[in-house]
């Protein structure tokens, strides 16, 4: 195998770091590896690292934005429901205005009232 030196002293590859830890460069990244940690310190992750952190930063955006589109779906239901409501009263409204003042309900209030006012039997003209 190759010999690497490394401040004066030398180890191999089968042989792992020179503090004596097992390289973890070679090693493929398994179910007890993951429980232990041990892929955190591969040489892969190390090198990915910025983009793993971007990649995780892109997803909170990502979901924190959704959650507010979400909110604000949620608001505009509620105000389209209002809006419908209140063009509902509006048009209630209307329709009893409409009725309150046709000339049949008002000769008929007015006469409910004991007043000295009739209708007029000539129409009316314009001043010029």
């Amino acid at each position: 195998m190759a010999e690497s030196e490394h401040l004066g002293t030398t180890t191999s590859s089968k042989e792992g770091t020179p503090d004596g830890k097992p390289s973890t460069s070679g090693k493929k990244i398994n179910l007890k590896n993951i429980f232990l940690g041990d892929f955190l310190v591969n040489d892969f992750l190390r090198r990915q690292a910025k983009l793993l952190l971007l990649i995780t930063v892109y997803t909170f955006i990502y979901i924190g934005n959704r959650y507010s589109v979400q909110q604000e779906m949620i608001e505009i239901d509620r105000l389209r429901k209002k809006l419908t409501d209140i063009k509902y009263d509006a048009l209630t409204r209307s329709s009893e205005l409409t009725e309150r003042t046709r000339q049949s309900r008002i000769e008929e209030y007015v006469s409910s009232e004991h007043s000295n006012l009739q209708t007029s039997t000539t129409p009316p003209y314009v001043i010029e």
